[in-house]
């Protein structure tokens, strides 16, 4: 049985979900990347933060094409509540 999510942005079917996980996205120098939470944490203070990031990632183990759904949130506390939401499916 499928847990279907109801996103901000649309439904997300989680019945192939191989991994999820939340992230900042930044701008160091110019350079924009991907950021854990943690590393934000400590480093945040060194790079603009453009965005948080809910990652969720359907691709299977081995596959050089990446399927995913991102949601994108302007602050972290809007990022955590929707983690908080996805986490209720999962309890």
């Amino acid at each position: 049985m499928s847990k279907l999510y109801k996103s901000k942005d649309g439904d997300i079917d989680l019945a192939n979900l191989t991994r999820l996980y939340a992230a900042s996205v930044v701008d160091l120098d110019g350079a924009v990347s991907e950021m854990s939470l943690e590393w934000t944490d400590l480093y945040g203070d060194k790079v603009k933060i453009l965005r948080y990031i809910l990652v969720f990632d359907f691709t299977p183990h081995g596959e050089e094409i990446k399927t995913k759904t991102i949601l994108e949130f302007k602050k972290k506390d809007e990022l955590i509540a929707e983690m908080q939401k996805v986490a209720l499916l999962f309890s």
